[in-house]
Parts: C-alpha cells; structure tokens; sequence
C-alpha cells in the first residue's frame, strides 16, 4: 500500500507517494536523490545514514519515511551556506583531515554536529563515547577525534 508523506528537507517542502515500509534513507536517496546520505549496513550500526530530524542526530536506515511525517529533515547537503561556504564542522574535517575514503563522512560530520551543540570545549572522551553509533573503517579515528574538537570551538564563535 502507498501512503503520502510530507515533511521539509533542507528547508524545501517535499511530499513523496511511498510504500509503508520504505525507509527514510531510501526516500532521501532514492526519491530525493540526495546521495551524501549513505547506506552502509542496514542495521543501524555504522552511522554513515546520519541526518537531522527536528534539529537532533537520527540514523535513517533505522526509521521508516512516515515516521518523518511533518518532520524538519537536514542532510549532509543542507548544512553548508546557500553560497557554498562549508558549515564550520565540515571546515574543521577538511582542515584536520578527518576523512580519507569519505563513505562514513557525511554521518560522522552529522552526528559531530548534534554532539557540539552548546558545547565547544568537548573532550576527547566525550567524543569517542559520542562516536559509538559511527564506524570508519579508513582511520584511527585521531583526526576525526581533533576534527569535531575543533568543528566544535568553531561552532560556538
């Protein structure tokens, strides 16, 4: 059976006919053809289908689309300014090197996100404990530890 859903998605309103059992990673990826939102394991565990859900970090992989009814929606493609300027997170990645392959990136920047709100002066463990939900498979995890340290004082300027 198909149902309507509505929501905003990077601040654009977006009404797609789904089945009831479509995930919202697929709507964002399949219907709404915003890649940077990546599938990576389908159980939830690795954290590469990170988005924002009514401003906190959610995995998209673990929800379906209707559960998003009437929800505000921010992919990895809807942080940056609308001239391009990165959002200051994605500064701190880049500046850092806290990315080689970049799969895991868009969630890790996401989840970074959620994790520095009010809280610029995030220590290492803080960090870590709040990467558990995200796997990289590319580092150790150093640079992308340094990378939301920094996105974070960055953040609070």
């Amino acid at each position: 059976m198909s149902i309507k859903v509505s929501m905003t998605v990077n601040g654009k309103p977006v009404s797609a006919q789904v089945e009831e059992r479509t995930l919202l990673v697929t709507l964002i990826r399949e219907e709404l053809r915003l890649t940077g939102t990546h599938v990576g394991c389908d159980t939830a565990q690795c954290g590469a289908c990170t988005v924002h859900m009514n401003g906190k970090a959610v995995k998209s992989c673990s929800m379906v689309a209707m559960q998003a009814e009437g929800a505000n929606i921010v992919t990895i493609e809807g942080i940056a300014a609308a001239d391009g300027t990165l959002h200051p997170m994605q500064a701190a990645f880049k500046e850092n090197h806290g990315l080689q392959c970049g799969f895991c990136t868009p969630g890790m920047v996401m989840n970074a996100i959620d994790l520095a709100k009010g809280n610029p002066n995030l220590t290492e463990t803080e960090i870590r404990e709040g990467l558990e939900g995200n796997l990289c498979r590319c580092t150790g995890y150093h640079n992308i530890v340094k990378s939301i340290a920094a996105g974070a004082k960055a953040m609070a300027k």
